[in-house]
């Protein structure tokens, strides 16, 4: 009894193994096909989610497959994350682990550029140890009663940041903490000043100083097309990043093949 259990156990283990090893060799034949359809210098990171992988080869049918490529140059942008999220993927196992071109159909796609802080200092030029951070209403709301405009408690916390950090101020260097709001036109995001103040103490700036470092801080990024052309519709902080991400529905991926839809 005891030798048989043990050899169950084996054997479970190396269907898993199995299960992990074609798992692999699909999430590198999709990679392959995504680095082509998405225009990357390399191939990105893939995972087909769901387990065991065998039974949805078998079927041709994927619950989600996850695709990620850090640090791209995107332009002036340094250092891009860009990633994408395929869902109810239909693919033949055969093209899946043949060698040959690989054609996908996606009943839906979220994808997600990501730019961080050290890359909008690299824009501003004028200032070190940037931050991006979130606001709430509660923050904007306490930051009219403190004195700034009172249009800033109009802005939607979701559209909104605060972008911390040292620059020269009056011929020293200051942390100045700047609330912006977020837009989103045409694949370009703009950050606008709406308020600036001293980082540590909250303290606002006289009006001249103010101006300057709206100037400084009023920006304009192209962060590149979304994976798999996906139409950006939402921008937002979050995580210390600058994140635009959008959907679509119904893409057929693969040599030749275009995305037939958008949502």
């Amino acid at each position: 009894m005891k030798r048989l259990i043990i050899g169950l156990l084996v054997l479970v283990g190396l269907l898993v193994a199995a299960d992990f090893g074609a798992a692999a060799l699909a999430e590198s034949a999709v990679s392959r096909q995504m680095r082509e359809q998405i225009g990357l210098p390399d191939d990105p990171e893939v995972r087909i989610n769901g387990f065991p992988f065998v039974t949805q080869a078998l079927s041709g049918d994927y619950s989600s497959i996850d695709v990620s490529a850090p640090r791209l140059q995107v332009g002036a942008l340094q250092d891009v994350e860009v990633t994408a999220q395929l869902r109810d993927v239909a693919a033949p196992l055969s093209e899946v682990l043949g060698s040959g071109p690989t054609t996908l159909r996606v009943g839906s796609a979220d994808g997600t550029v990501r730019v961080g802080p050290d890359d909008i200092e690299r824009l501003i030029g004028t200032v070190e140890r940037m931050r991006i951070e979130t606001v709430d209403a509660e923050a904007l709301q306490q930051l009219v009663e403190d004195g700034a405009d009172a249009a800033l408690a109009d802005l939607d916390p979701d559209r909104s940041a605060r972008l911390v950090g040292t620059t020269p101020v009056l011929g020293v260097d200051r942390e100045v903490a700047v609330i912006v709001a977020l837009e989103l036109e045409d694949g370009l995001v703009r950050v606008v000043p709406r308020d600036v103040r001293l980082g540590g103490d909250a303290e606002p700036l006289p009006d001249s100083v103010q101006e300057m470092v709206r100037e400084m801080f009023t920006v304009e990024v192209d962060p590149g097309t979304l994976p798999l052309q996906v139409t950006p519709d939402e921008l937002r902080a979050v995580d210390g990043v600058l994140e635009i991400s959008g959907s679509a529905t119904d893409l057929v991926l693969g040599a030749g093949a275009t995305p037939t839809g958008a949502g």
